[in-house]
This record gives structure tokens, C-alpha cells and sequence, in this order.
């Protein structure tokens, strides 16, 4: 699938509004700390990263000897304001050190 198309399927299957609310809810509880109410919100958002993931067919192995951030644009373009979310900053970082230590082992060898 293109970009443009995930981007509408994500659209299809969750609204403006709940797109919109799914991001608010992130940063209300990420900011209050409430633990129960993340680990939902987490939930409902790593389900739809890795449908994203999938769709695009996105690995570390084929992303590791460059930086490929196509998953978490399109996140971006889907819902409004993600980008200021503990949750998208810990995508950041989860992938960054997966590359690195890819690379590394890659390095070794």
C-alpha cells in the first residue's frame, strides 16, 4: 500500500473527531500519569503503528542502514498533534535504538 492510501484507511476506520480524541486522551493521561488509562491508550495506538508497520512492510533489517521514518509520518498525518506524545517521542527512540544495535551487530561481523 502507498502512504496516501494507509493514510485513508486510517481515516476510514477511525474519524476526525476520534482521531482527535484517541491524541487528546494520550496527553491527558500521559500528563496526569494514569497508568491504566495508558496502558489502554498505548494499546489502541502500537495496534494501529503495526498495521501501519505492516501494511508498509517495514522492518528493521531493510531500515537499518538508513534512517526510514515513513510509519511515523504517516502517524503524524493521520492524527493531528501526535508528535507531542510521550507515546510517538518512545517510538522515536524505540527505533532508533533498534537500528543502532542492528548496525552494530552488523559492524561486528
Amino acid at each position: 500500500m502507498t502512504h496516501e492510501e494507509i493514510i485513508e484507511s486510517i481515516k476510514e476506520q477511525y474519524n476526525r473527531d476520534l482521531r482527535k480524541q484517541l491524541v487528546k486522551s494520550l496527553l491527558i493521561h500521559e500528563k496526569n500519569r494514569d497508568q491504566e488509562a495508558l496502558r489502554s491508550a498505548y494499546q489502541i495506538m502500537n495496534q494501529i503503528f503495526s498495521y501501519v508497520l505492516n501494511k508498509l512492510g517495514w522492518t528493521i533489517t531493510d531500515n537499518a542502514s538508513k534512517w526510514d521514518s515513513s510509519p511515523l509520518d504517516i502517524l503524524c498525518e493521520a492524527f493531528p498533534k501526535i508528535e507531542t506524545t510521550q507515546w510517538f517521542a518512545q517510538q522515536q527512540l524505540n527505533v532508533q535504538k533498534s537500528i543502532e544495535v542492528k548496525m552494530a551487530e552488523e559492524a561486528k561481523q
